[in-house]
């Protein structure tokens, strides 16, 4: 049994298509389909379903690829530290970051890292909390930008805190409350809500604050993008509650203080299980990006 073998078991799995797989690991088709075929010959069950048109991992074959995964990432982890250990960086890098990161600039902090580690590919994903939680502790995600109410405790990740922030209400420039300098969640009761999708943690911030004022709101519009709030926002359809810090001048929308508004903590969060050397010199750019201050 051979790693390149296992690493064309993992491609079709996850590409579920002899075409795409071989595209990817840069074979012919023929040639990955012959080493698929030897690999379950070696192992002695089929790992895959095929036909001239579909392709479906077997249930044995589920078992095969996580295991043969968690092979290919160990040997990929292997060589990149040898590498690491003669003075050059190489492998990925994947990040995570919610839509209201604010305290770190991503983009700048990765131009300062590639021009030190050029050889580093970097994935980033756009997503919640929760999911990059559980992710960091699968090894899925690498490092991750987080935003969670101030009630929350971390478990399972490194982290350390960014920064503390209230919410402000967010409205239309023409909106009735406009004008206001602060309000009360009470002020926000009759008004059409936008915000995250229910069962995220930043709906949860929301949610929370809204319940401990004893005040009912109804949620008309759900996006996961801020961008996207705040248009809705500036076409009148309703009110959001964001942190300060992601409103877009440019829109001519107003933000308002609130007396009672949500909480929110902002977290740089990471795995220190065997973190690879693209994460820790990502994290080493990070620290001088975002100086300790809490």
């Amino acid at each position: 049994m051979e790693l390149q073998q296992l690493r064309y078991a993992v491609a079709l799995s996850e590409e579920r298509s002899f075409t795409r797989a071989a595209e990817r690991c840069f074979v012919v088709q023929s040639s990955l389909s012959h080493q698929i075929k030897a690999l379950e010959r070696e192992v002695g069950v089929d790992l895959f379903a095929r036909t001239s048109r579909r392709v479906e991992v077997t249930a044995a074959g589920e078992a095969f690829v996580a295991a043969a995964r968690a092979a290919v990432d160990a040997a990929d982890r292997a060589a990149a530290d040898a590498v690491a250990a003669a003075g050059e960086i190489r492998g990925s890098l994947a990040i995570g970051m919610i839509p209201t990161a604010t305290r770190i600039d991503i983009p700048a902090a990765l131009r300062e890292f590639r021009d030190l580690h050029p050889s580093v590919s970097v994935s980033l994903r756009v997503g919640g909390s929760d999911v990059f939680l559980s992710e960091i502790a699968s090894g899925a995600v690498d490092i991750a930008i987080l935003g969670l109410p101030e009630s929350t405790m971390l478990t399972g990740v490194a982290f350390r805190e960014l920064a503390r922030e209230r919410h402000v209400a967010v409205v239309a420039p023409d909106h009735r409350l406009a004008r206001r300098r602060r309000l009360d969640l009470a002020d926000l009761a009759d008004e059409p809500a936008i915000d995250f999708p229910r069962g995220t943690p930043g709906r949860a911030q929301s949610d929370g604050a809204f319940r401990a004022a004893g005040v009912q709101r109804s949620v008309m519009y759900e996006a996961m993008s801020t961008g996207l709030t705040l248009e809705l926002v500036r076409q009148g359809l309703g009110v959001a509650l964001l942190p300060p810090n992601t409103i877009r001048s440019e829109l001519g929308i107003r933000e308002i203080q609130l007396t009672d508004g949500p909480a929110r903590v902002e977290y740089l969060a990471w795995s220190e299980f065997n973190p690879s050397p693209a994460a820790r010199a990502f994290r080493s750019v990070l620290d001088r990006a975002a100086p300790r201050t809490v």
